[in-house]
């Protein structure tokens, strides 16, 4: 194999319309941004990876704006020249100069992972070793915070066949009103469709506790992330006849050591931005099966290269008892590949072609970037 060089990276900021409002408890989302990287090598390859954020930095430290920022300014200029095929080596070498900024470094290794597969002729799968399945379960989130509405959207999707597990974002109200409201989707929906809950944190530990087997009686099957604090969430653990499953306090390996050594989760929701990249969210998985903790498949609304990134990794599992969510790409109103990624039959096909084996639509994503943010580091 030919040694290559990294010669330069270029960072964007795309602005893309969504499909509807989406709320959650801590923001409304009206639109997704992406910061696209390019990772341009000596042999001609050139990678692509993404770094997504929800609402802005309602949900995180870290943004779009920031997330290019940092690239352009401490990531990029500590990359060039350094050999584009040692992505682990490079990725360690980054963790030492640049601390935390998960959703940055998962962006460029994602890249660089692109850059390698399409180099080699083979899948991300491949180079993360071998994939066990190629196609996933894709939950839809129903989030507009109407129930009429929402009843009407997963209708919509369970004719279609395009999703029958359904995850309704909760606790921007009342904990009563808000499971009325689950209640309500769920008799509509019937056996046809598996129901789940995402409370982003917005609970204490007494709401939870009241709440959560109101949800099991409304026949909701998982609630994710309903209090803040791991201690708290191991506290509620084992209480109810309905698994609870960790997120936002999934920020990487050491923290799911951490969760896992205190029986915090029945579930961990692997996203590869939190965790800090493909690898790190690779850790995070075995050390929930060694602990017996169960897997899900998260997403950040990403958008497609994020979120094929994320299905190269989660077709390599061992283990995916809930599925995925990886619908991101659907929320968005705009088509920003050549050829759009293929959800079918309640699943997601995981492209087949080098790299990542997606192509992004140039003249489409340039009417969405911003001005002026175009920036190139030598």
């Amino acid at each position: 194999m030919n040694h290559a060089t990294i010669e330069r990276i270029e960072t964007s900021l795309v602005d893309l319309p969504t499909i509807r409002p989406h709320k959650l408890s801590v923001a409304t989302m009206h639109g997704q941004t992406l910061m696209l990287v390019k990772v341009y090598c000596s042999d001609g390859v050139v990678g692509i990876g993404e770094g997504t954020t929800i609402a802005g930095m309602a949900y995180g430290p870290e943004s779009p704006e920031a997330m290019k920022i940092a690239i352009d300014s401490y990531f990029a200029p500590a990359m060039i020249g350094r050999d584009a095929t040692r992505i682990r080596a490079l990725m360690a070498h980054l963790d030492k100069l640049v601390k935390v900024n998960h959703f940055a470094k998962s962006a460029l290794e994602t890249a660089l992972l692109d850059a390698h597969g399409k180099r080699l002729g083979v899948t991300v799968s491949e180079l993360l070793g071998g994939r066990r399945r190629d196609r996933l379960q894709v939950a839809w989130t129903l989030a507009s915070g109407d129930t009429a509405k929402d009843i009407d959207e997963a209708q919509h999707m369970l004719d279609v066949r395009r999703h029958n597990i359904f995850k309704l974002k909760i606790g921007a109200k009342a904990p009563k009103v808000d499971i009325q409201h689950v209640a309500n989707i769920k008799k509509a929906l019937g056996d046809n469709a598996v129901v789940r809950v995402d409370v982003n944190m917005a609970w204490s530990e007494t709401q939870a506790a009241w709440a959560i087997p109101a949800l099991a009686d409304a026949g909701c099957e998982l609630v994710e992330q309903p209090v803040a604090s791991v201690a708290a969430l191991a506290r509620l653990m084992r209480r109810f006849p309905i698994a609870l499953m960790a997120d936002e306090v999934l920020q990487g390996p050491q923290s799911a050591f951490e969760i896992a050594k205190q029986g915090g989760a029945d579930v961990f929701a692997i996203k590869i931005e939190q965790s800090g990249g493909l690898f790190a969210a690779q850790r995070v998985a075995a050390i929930a099966d060694a602990a017996g903790i169960e897997l899900y498949g998260g997403t950040m609304l990403e958008g497609a290269f994020s979120t094929v990134a994320s299905a190269h990794l989660f077709a390599t599992f061992a283990n995916l008892q809930w599925g995925t969510e990886l619908f991101g790409p659907l929320l968005i109103t705009e088509e920003i590949l050549t050829e759009p990624l293929d959800y079918s039959d309640f699943q997601l096909t995981v492209p087949n072609g080098p790299g990542l084996g997606i192509t992004l639509d140039e003249e489409k994503v340039k009417r969405f970037t911003r001005d002026g943010l175009m920036k190139t580091t030598r």
